[in-house]
């Protein structure tokens, strides 16, 4: 629900949810400011319990949106790491399939830098990642047939076996994209810092207390809430998986080969 919306949107929707709320309590409270001597000691147990469970959950909602941050920047990595090796054994194999399998792995990383850029779950990176299948499997053919004419070469076996894992790479990097916090956690943590937010105002409204501790503790959860929805969505917004060592790799295919067969 919510990765499906623009970050202009979802910034609107988290800072009015959370702004209504506490506006809501503050309201509330100034019109109980009468009863505060019978409403100070319930409401003040309630919400600094319930403070309490939210900071827990957002805790929790951030734990999972950095880890899976985390392991989409070490999947980029691994996927650079993975098809450099296999570019530098694909000139260890004889011709012809030497020069093609080089063009194909070119090619094969223009296509990895375009996944960087293609919104998880989407069209464009369905199309994307199909289009890698394809060259996969255009350069696996060609392993074959460099392995079939030196069966008993160690090059040959050398590419075939780091081609594998730049096959599996690429399996693990578009599942981590696809991986995201669920929607229900994330839920929960808007309705759940609003309600708390709501508590608060209402009980220092009730007491005659200031609001600007009140603004800055919603304008805090706001920011943590932002963060966790950003680092969820790995090509938008302003925390996004950098694709630098994929563009270090591409680069480096530009230079003339470092071996021959």
């Amino acid at each position: 629900m919510f990765f499906s919306l623009n970050s202009l949107t979802l910034a609107l929707i988290i800072v009015g949810a959370i702004g209504a709320a506490t506006v809501a309590g503050v309201l509330l409270g100034r019109r109980l400011r009468h009863h505060s001597a019978v409403l100070r000691e319930p409401f003040g147990v309630l919400q600094a319990a319930l403070l309490g469970v939210v900071g827990l959950i957002l805790a929790f909602g951030l734990s999972l949106a950095v880890g899976r941050y985390e392991a989409r920047r070490t999947a980029v990595v691994d996927e650079a790491n993975a098809i450099g090796t296999t570019y530098l054994r694909a000139q260890l194999i004889a011709e012809p399939a030497r020069t093609r399998s080089l063009a194909l792995l070119r090619e094969y990383t223009d296509l990895a830098l375009r996944l960087s850029h293609d919104v998880p779950s989407s069209g464009d990176m369905r199309r994307t990642a199909a289009a890698e299948g394809v060259v996969q499997r255009r350069l696996w053919r060609l392993a074959g047939q460099a392995l079939d004419a030196e069966p008993v070469a160690s090059g040959p076996r050398l590419y075939v076996d780091s081609l594998n894992t730049m096959i599996d790479m690429q399996t693990v990097r578009v599942s981590g994209l696809n991986n995201r916090v669920p929607g229900a956690v994330l839920a929960l943590e808007m309705v759940g810092a609003a309600i708390a937010l709501g508590l608060l105002g209402l009980f220092l409204a009730v007491l005659g207390r200031g609001l600007v501790p009140l603004v800055l503790a919603a304008a805090l959860v706001s920011m943590l809430l932002l963060v966790t929805f950003d680092l969820d969505r790995p090509v938008r917004g302003l925390i996004t998986v950098p694709s630098a060592p994929l563009e270090a790799v591409r680069a480096s295919m530009e230079l003339p080969p470092a071996a021959g067969p």
